[in-house]
């Protein structure tokens, strides 16, 4: 009875630990989104009009491409550094990398859906500005982490 508490207990502060993490990523990526919008939004120079229809088509791809890399992503990332490459068979490593193709053609395919989406809401040169935004939000961002450190 006595183990069946301390197991109980252990099991408890486990669970409150993994909850406080997976609270401490939302809260990051939530900070991250917040800087995004931010960012976005001032090199856009969205009207009220285009703002309006603009962030809910951007939010659904974004959400979407988010769990495409992260979710899906993962799996692949932890088979590539666990270390069990080495011991894939050719058979095992075609069908890896097949998967790994369909993940990018299925980005490529969020992603081309979302332009087409955006065609009838902001101009082509704004959808430019948008893709060139998005990769200066992501250069500043890595410069950031990279300047802080995880160490300091």
């Amino acid at each position: 009875m006595k183990h069946l508490k301390i197991l109980t207990f252990f099991f408890l502060l486990i669970s409150i630990n993994f909850y406080a993490q997976d609270g401490k990523m939302r809260e990051k990526k939530e900070q991250v989104q917040a800087l995004k919008v931010a960012f976005l939004t001032s090199e856009l120079s969205l009207s009220s009009e285009e703002a309006e229809k603009f962030w809910p088509v951007y939010n659904d791809f974004d959400n979407k491409q988010f769990e495409l890399r992260h979710q899906k992503m993962k799996v692949f990332m932890k088979r590539m550094n666990d270390g069990s490459i080495d011991q894939m068979s050719e058979k095992e490593a075609t069908a890896f990398l097949i998967q790994i193709d369909n993940n990018e053609d299925e980005l490529y395919q969020i992603r081309k859906k979302f332009v087409a989406n955006l065609k009838g809401i902001i101009s082509p040169i704004k959808i430019i500005k948008l893709k060139k935004a998005e990769e200066d939000f992501n250069r500043k961002l890595l410069k950031q982490y990279r300047d802080k450190g995880p160490s300091k």
